[in-house]
């Protein structure tokens, strides 16, 4: 495995050193948690064709010192030398198949040559392939075929570059309010030359649907690699092909429902797909009346996301239930054992606690102690499994976690609510759940969006499709609102955030939308929803690619800018507020990731990334 020595002993020293206040409990100032440990990523260098040159990027990674720059080589020949500004270089003129390398310098001395740059063949993308299970007939004779669906990536062999994991959807599938039957949901790992490292087959007691299987990526253990987490049941069989529980048994009643049998949670070897330990899943089902519904709609609603509750290790979260019933455990994966860390209910928590998931949950140290939280709709938990606050607000269908206005310290909170007795949306202070401002309620609210997608103003808008208005950080009208209510991308040179809808990205602008891109031979997900399989920073510099399956499901379609910027930021994926996002951003109702810094008009410069890597 390749390694790079990080200055771990004097990370955690330094960070030993600091102390932190207990802003939850009001209690004496404690020693300040070790720092993140994140992906030991390679440089992700790509070359996209751009005009009649290439594009070539690469990251700046969370570990760099100040003050590198960067040495660009096109084969033997160096071409630039020097680089401090832009983690990125227009070749122009340069052949569409020319080869790259970058070299990190450091103290004037030249480091080691990169992996040589992946070359997106088709122009601005990179196919994928991928391998469509086939088709089946359920008990009652409908006939069903495949499409690729959400999709998340990790490092799975340690090498530094990113595999992606993807899950399998039938036509079939349902939403939990829907009887009927469906095909078996698969997962796929594949390398990004299209070589499947394994396919799990969560089998026939797993339902089909959005809110049944939420599948993490991330390297619980320590170890360099990834590993694979998901609920499973009898009949599941795992990468290797060994079967989990009872092959046998079939669970499904006569509308198709799952709602008795043993349920459990496997942590899956991301490299092999072998399962490496399976639990009993937390909470259990128990009375399928008690979630609120005795016919399985509200009993099976799934979540599940990664969160560093003891500040340096990632731990595993898994949910279920937020109409009525809200429970919440975490998980750690230490030495090939999957262990429960703490099981937040309301039940017992109280009833302030009771209906107030989303269709997603999002990530982040909302209290500033080094520790994430878990922002659980109009609710929050604390890395402890204890409850922070509830602003009593209820269930809604969207919600951004992340540093949205830079003149207020820490992160800030918007969502949306379902409920016409509601606020249509609010903007919430997450540390201490206070409303700063809301609109108007009456109506179900099914999207909402925060990002910096103007320059008029220093900080983020707020829009959502209830509200006519776009909205500044004050809640008051911002302007016109955008042509679309769905995803975000950085995209086009500037730190300004772009919009994402369907297979297509545009520029806001005060007088009208400017269309940026439209992907052609690939396909939205999710129905209405229209989400790609995947958003994230996965090469190159800090703008992020996007993710769609081609219409024939036969590959992934990987888009990169094509334009040129002149920012020079840290890959995002070693913000660990924008990784953890990443890692949840296909749980339920798909959101686009955040970062922990203002990203945006008249940014601030960001502070380095307070990690270490193996």
């Amino acid at each position: 495995m390749r390694l790079r020595k990080a200055t771990l002993a004097l990370a955690t020293a330094l960070a030993t050193a600091a102390t932190c206040a207990v802003a939850t409990t009001g209690g004496p100032a404690q020693a300040a948690p070790p720092t993140k440990q994140m992906e030991d990523l390679d440089r992700g260098l790509i070359s996209v064709r751009s005009g009649s040159g290439n594009l070539v990027s690469w990251r700046l990674l969370g570990t760099d010192p100040d003050g590198v720059s960067f040495n660009l080589y096109r084969g033997s020949t160096r071409i630039v030398s020097g680089l401090t500004a832009a983690t990125s270089y227009l070749d122009n003129g340069a052949a569409a198949d020319a080869s790259y390398t970058v070299r990190a310098v450091t103290g004037g001395t030249e480091q080691g040559p990169s992996p040589a740059s992946l070359r997106f063949t088709g122009g601005a993308y990179l196919d994928v392939p991928i391998q469509p299970p086939s088709g089946g007939t359920t008990p009652d004779g409908v006939s069903y075929t495949y499409s690729a669906n959400d999709a998340s990536v990790g490092d799975l062999d340690g090498d530094g570059q990113y595999e992606i994991v993807l899950k399998w959807d039938p036509s079939n599938a349902k939403d939990n309010s829907q009887s009927g039957y469906t095909g078996n949901v698969f997962v796929d790992a594949y390398r990004l030359n299209g070589a499947r490292l394994w396919r799990v087959d969560l089998g026939r007691n797993i339902r089909a649907g959005a809110h049944y299987t939420q599948f993490q990526v991330y390297d619980y253990d320590g170890d360099g690699r990834a590993e694979v987490a998901m609920k499973t049941a009898d009949g599941t069989r795992d990468g290797a092909g060994a079967v989990i529980g009872n092959s046998g048994a079939d669970h499904r009643n006569s509308s198709g429902y799952v709602l008795s049998g043993p349920e459990y949670l496997t942590m899956f070897n991301g490299l092999t797909g072998a399962a490496m330990s399976t639990v009993n899943y937390d909470p259990p089902r128990g009375t399928v009346s008690s979630w609120g519904d005795s016919y399985g709609n509200r009993v099976d609603r799934f979540l599940a996301g990664t969160a560093y509750l003891d500040g340096e290790r990632p731990s595993l979260i898994m949910a279920r239930g937020y109409y009525t019933r809200s429970v919440i455990a975490a998980w750690d994966f230490r030495n090939g054992t999957l262990t429960k860390r703490w099981t937040f209910d309301s039940n017992s928590a109280g009833s302030q606690y009771a209906g107030q998931g989303s269709h997603s949950l999002s990530v982040g140290d909302v209290d500033a102690d080094g520790r994430d939280e878990i922002v659980y709709g109009a609710m929050a938990v604390n890395d402890n499994g204890t409850g922070m606050w509830s602003t009593r607000t209820g269930h809604g269908d969207a919600q951004h976690l992340g540093d949205l206005d830079p003149a207020r310290a820490g992160l800030e909170y918007f969502k949306v609510s379902e409920s016409t007795s509601q606020p249509g949306s609010l903007y919430i202070d997450p540390r201490t759940g206070q409303i700063l401002w809301q609109t108007a309620s009456g109506s179900d609210n099914g999207r909402g969006v925060a990002g910096d997608i103007s320059t008029v103003r220093v900080a983020s808008e707020f829009w959502s499709a209830a509200d006519g208005n776009l909205r500044s950080v004050t809640g008051n009208n911002a302007g016109r609102k955008p042509s679309s209510a769905n995803f975000l991308v950085w995209w086009d040179g500037d730190p300004v955030r772009e919009l994402l809808d369907q297979t297509r990205i545009d520029k806001y602008g005060t007088d009208g939308d400017t269309r940026l891109l439209t992907a052609s031979g690939v396909h939205s997900n999710n129905g209405t929803k229209a989400t790609p399989s995947l958003s994230a920073d996965l090469f190159g510099d800090w703008r992020e690619e996007v993710v769609w399956p081609t219409s024939d499901n036969r590959a992934l379609r990987i888009y990169s800018t094509t334009i040129p910027t002149d920012r020079r930021l840290y890959t995002l994926m070693h913000d660990p507020l924008y990784r953890v996002s990443v890692a949840w951003q296909n749980t339920a109702y798909n959101q686009p990731p955040h970062t922990g810094f203002f990203l945006g008009d008249r940014m601030p410069t960001p502070p380095r990334p307070d990690i270490y890597v193996r």
